[in-house]
């Protein structure tokens, strides 16, 4: 059974309203076209791009699973409009950590997969039914990606 699902982005004005500008040790300009995935456009930044790197409250719920880390976005981004069952480009180059939560905050099950793979685990996760999203991060780093939630 194929589990329809839609992946969000930050909202972008949530997103930099958060941070403060007034610290320009938090904006970097991309150094590499690799290593600074966008929360909001879900992109990577290119060479030359300024950045804000910035914490964000990605699981902000009243349940032991409430978390914060750093994210990057970049400067004027715009925030990704995916289809159904697609996965940007920050997901596809990356191994993927994929965590199931409940709707009230509390994680039922987790997996990791990367690449063409990451469509295939979160379809399977949103087989159980009380599943209500899945947070995805980069495995490695263990930061924030992005959510994806029932179509």
């Amino acid at each position: 059974m194929t589990n329809d699902f839609i992946i969000k982005p930050l909202n972008l004005d949530l997103s930099l309203h958060s941070a403060s500008q007034e610290h320009e040790e938090n904006w970097i300009t991309a150094d590499a076209n690799f290593g600074y995935p966008c929360r909001v456009s879900l992109r990577e930044a290119k060479v030359g791009e300024r950045v804000l790197l910035t914490h964000y409250w990605h699981h902000n719920v009243s349940s032991p699973y409430r978390a914060s880390g750093p994210i990057f976005i970049i400067e004027d981004a715009k925030p990704a409009n995916l289809g159904i069952n697609e996965i940007p480009e920050v997901l596809d180059t990356r191994l993927i950590s994929l965590r199931a939560y409940s709707n009230n905050g509390y994680m039922l099950s987790a997996t990791a997969a990367q690449g063409a793979s990451v469509r295939k685990a979160l379809s399977e996760l949103f087989n159980h039914t009380e599943v209500e999203y899945v947070q995805l991060h980069n495995a490695n780093a263990g930061c924030f990606s992005c959510e994806a939630r029932r179509a």
